[in-house]
């Protein structure tokens, strides 16, 4: 049902206004486009910031398709990129150097295995800040030409508030380790990679409904406790 290596599903529901405030976003193209989301799944487009001398965000779709691809369809098993073995895995080592990526979000969800059943869960920050998670992106030309933008969201060992949930999160940048890890100029391949850590704050997490299963739905209600949810669904 879904990729257990985490992290496969996320949000971004803030409005455009708070997130290029928040993450001091100089351009951002097609803002047009840009549309509050309450459970992006992987083949989805969600903005991606890269470094273009400026901060530039950028739809991508989730998913790394490397250019060097015969198929699409790759991008499916590429949602993720372990941390500890990025410079050995021939889809993400070519890009470590040149093109790392900030995968904008305000939370993500994971699923809990218990007794044999999978209870989705909603995580996010205590203050409802941004989520600012390590990424990769590559362009893929489409037999007709066409340029596909994808990304993949990095992954480490949980911190101490999530690791009953799963046994992976992904790489949450915090205000120190997001220049080095977005500025490929400046910063070297050695460094980049020291910030590929577990996240040192805490989360809150609460489990959500099972309408998250689905990635036709993206309603506020997915990211709502179990609670309150099922007291929505009444009326």
């Amino acid at each position: 049902m879904l990729n257990s290596a985490m992290c496969g599903r996320k949000t971004l529901s803030r409005d455009i206004k708070s997130i290029i405030e928040e993450m001091n976003i100089e351009e951002w193209q097609d803002s047009d486009l840009y549309q509050p989301r309450f459970n992006i799944a992987p083949s989805q487009y969600s903005p991606v910031i890269i470094d273009k001398v400026v901060r530039h965000a950028k739809l991508m779709r989730w998913g790394l398709i490397p250019n060097w691809a015969t198929d699409f369809s790759i991008g499916s098993k590429l949602i993720n990129a372990r941390s500890e073995t990025l410079l050995q895995k021939p889809s993400f080592q070519n890009l470590v150097p040149s093109r790392r990526c900030v995968v904008i979000s305000d939370g993500y969800f994971e699923w809990k295995r218990t007794s044999g059943r999978s209870i989705p869960y909603y995580i996010h920050h205590p203050e409802n800040n941004l989520l600012p998670m390590a990424g990769l992106w590559d362009i893929w030309k489409k037999p007709n030409g066409e340029n596909i933008f994808s990304y993949t969201v990095i992954t480490t060992k949980p911190n101490p508030s999530i690791e009953e949930i799963h046994h992976r999160m992904p790489v949450i940048l915090n205000a120190k380790s997001l220049d080095p890890w977005l500025k490929v100029r400046n910063t070297t391949i050695a460094d980049a990679i020291k910030v590929l850590k577990p996240y040192d704050q805490d989360l809150i997490s609460y489990e959500v409904s099972r309408m998250v299963n689905s990635p036709k739905n993206n309603r506020p209600e997915c990211i709502l406790p179990i609670n309150k949810s099922n007291n929505l669904s009444l009326f």
